[in-house]
């Protein structure tokens, strides 16, 4: 999925006065911002340096994706949208891949933001241009900032909730007016917004699925497709932003395309028969023994484990608390002991896994020991609300010695569930005050993902727990979670390196019945609503990592998801025909800055 969100943010605060207006000389006026530091990238750059700008252009990418697709609209809740359908539009800013807070022009030359941080102005460059030769204008930007907070998906709405106006100054001038306490962070979040053209949209029901190709303003548009079956982009030659120094050395083929499988055995035998180029593998078992061909062999073929300083997010098994017998996190936390990640590891996953033990893994921001300093002067405040072992006691996940037989971690799982009233009676698991019994349905999309679930149900059905797997389609699947019709999903919760706004759709209780949300663990806890505002309102980097760390142990304590693993690292598979530039970027795989190396190609298709 694209990086997560990139939460970035401005200048140190000169002062806490009155915001100023546009134009004034204590306003910071820049061709970027950047969150608590300096750009690395000054006005006069002419391109990233994690990209080739004399990179060729042409040529195909041929992609796989798993599933089918109903819609072109990826911004609303209805339907299920292609892959790739947000490469034909543009942003008003847009990230650098080696910088962990930073956002560049992209649809715009300069950006201006006040001492207070109170609102933010957008420059647009008068080059912009949608596909079909009409300027991209400030309505364009008041337009689609309106109808995805009115129609869009809810994330929209929650995400720009602080925003309190947005208005056209001129043709090519926009301001947004911010409201509540000051978030640095809420310009570049503006500066992330996807910009649709109103005069495609303004006689069209925005909120119905449809299959008629879009109007975008970006560097590919949909060239054909066949619905659920596959799609293309062809790169846009007179592409207006093409020379924007943020997009130098991007964007170099000139057809993307995706086709659509059944599941990923078929995926992947399609790839080594040469049907598509490139896969990023995220299943263990795959990755050991999938990939070894003969054209591995011969150079034509490669596979190749590429690391990365993301911040890995949660992955896990979510509860859905709305559930009465999910309620006690007490009975949370013992079916945690029956998750036997050691044996898992060893035996299914060659032992290529790290168990997952922060909602920000692999960052600065996960909680470790006990709370010290200004995280545990955040975490005072709420005392009494908390679990006492939040203070008290580091977390750790239950550990097995990896045999297979997790006896002791089952008989400290019956222990904590029969303080929590939940006895085992005629061989089920039962609450004895309710009378209710612990049925739990695994809902999943991955039929590969059977193999790691039965284990554990096998745990669970030790303490008595009546544990069964359903695998639906992508389509079922969507409505299923969106509707928070499950008992227990597999999911993953990526993060940024400075989180901000998002997190308010993941953790609070103003969206957990909202459908659509990210509040997928459907958790309704005040303390953890104020802790997502003090990470979103934190006034420097400081704070920030010790108001997030403050979150995370909450989160933790809650025992809201069993965790699961991750791996610091890209796997990607793929037909070596592809030129890469030098450097790497730390926080992407830089994917739209390779491009085709004509004599590999030739190798490659002369071998098929």
């Amino acid at each position: 999925m694209k990086r997560c969100l990139f939460l970035l943010a401005l200048v140190p605060l000169l002062s806490l006065t009155l915001a100023s207006e546009i134009g004034d000389p204590e306003n910071y006026v820049g061709h970027a911002l950047a969150l608590h530091g300096d750009l690395k990238y000054d006005a006069d750059f002419s391109h990233f340096e994690y990209v080739n700008p004399d990179a060729p252009k042409g040529g195909t990418m041929r992609l796989a994706t798993i599933g089918t697709f109903d819609s072109l609209n990826p911004f609303i809740l209805q339907g299920t949208p292609a892959a790739g359908s947000g490469l034909i539009y543009d942003t008003l800013l847009t990230s650098s891949s080696d910088e962990a807070f930073s956002e560049y022009g992209l649809l715009v030359e300069r950006v201006e933001v006040p001492s207070d941080g109170s609102w933010v102005a957008f420059y647009l460059r008068p080059e912009a241009r949608w596909h079909d030769g009409e300027p991209l204008t400030s309505d364009d930007v008041v337009f689609s900032f309106n109808l995805l907070t009115t129609d869009g998906h809810p994330f929209y709405r929650s995400y720009y909730g602080s925003v309190a106006d947005v208005e056209a100054i001129d043709e090519r001038t926009v301001k947004f007016t911010f409201e509540g306490d000051i978030n640095k962070e809420l310009p570049l979040i503006v500066g992330q917004l996807p910009i649709l053209p109103e005069h495609y949209w303004q006689d069209k029901d925005f909120t119905a699925p449809t299959l008629e190709p879009p109007l975008g303003s970006g560097p590919y548009r949909i060239a054909d497709f066949d619905a659920g079956r596959n799609i293309s982009y062809e790169r846009v030659p007179d592409y207006w932003g093409a020379d924007v120094p943020a997009n130098v050395g991007k964007n170099n083929f000139d057809i993307l395309s995706y086709d659509y499988y059944r599941d990923t055995t078929v995926a992947i035998e399609a790839l080594k028969a040469y049907e598509y180029d490139f896969r990023s593998e995220n299943n263990a078992r795959e990755w050991a023994n999938a990939y070894n061909i003969p054209e591995k062999d011969a150079g034509l073929f490669a596979q190749e484990l590429i690391p990365n300083e993301n911040n890995q997010g949660m992955q896990g098994f979510f509860f859905n608390t709305r559930l009465s017998k999910f309620a006690d996190p007490q009975v949370r936390r013992a079916l945690t002991y029956a998750f036997d990640f050691e044996w898992m590891n060893e035996t299914l996953f060659y032992g290529q896994y790290t168990r997952t033990n922060s909602f920000y893994e692999n960052s600065e921001l996960t909680a470790e020991g006990l709370p010290t300093g200004l995280e545990l002067e955040i975490l005072e405040p709420y005392r009494d609300e908390l679990p006492e072992e939040v203070f008290t006691t580091p977390y750790e996940l239950p550990v097995t010695d990896g045999s297979g037989n997790a006896r002791e971690q089952l008989r400290t799982a019956r222990q904590i569930l029969a303080d929590a009233g939940w006895e085992i009676q005629d061989g089920v698991l039962t609450n004895v005050d309710t009378g209710e019994v612990m049925e739990i349905e695994f809902l999943l999309i991955d039929p590969n993902f059977e193999r790691i679930v039965s284990p554990f149900i096998q745990n669970l059905e030790r303490l008595g727990v009546q544990a069964s797997i359903r695998t639906v389609d992508q389509a079922q699947y969507q409505n299923l979670v969106q509707d928070f019709n499950f008992d227990m999903i597999v999911s993953t919760i990526r993060q940024s390196l400075s989180p901000g706004n998002e997190q308010r759709d993941m953790w609070t209780s103003d969206v957990a019945d909202v459908t659509g949300s990210r509040n997928l663990a459907g958790i309704q806890d005040p303390v953890i609503d104020a802790l997502v505002e003090d990470v979103i309102s934190a006034p420097d980097r400081e704070t920030l990592v010790a108001a997030t760390r403050a979150l995370d142990r909450a989160l933790l304590w809650g025992h809201y998801v069993i965790p699961q693993w991750h791996i610091a690292a890209y796997r990607i598979a793929y037909w070596d025909k592809f030129g890469r530039p030098e450097i790497s970027p730390k926080y992407s795989l830089g994917f739209i800055t390779w491009w085709v190396d004509e004599d590999k190609l030739a190798e490659v298709e002369a071998a098929n």
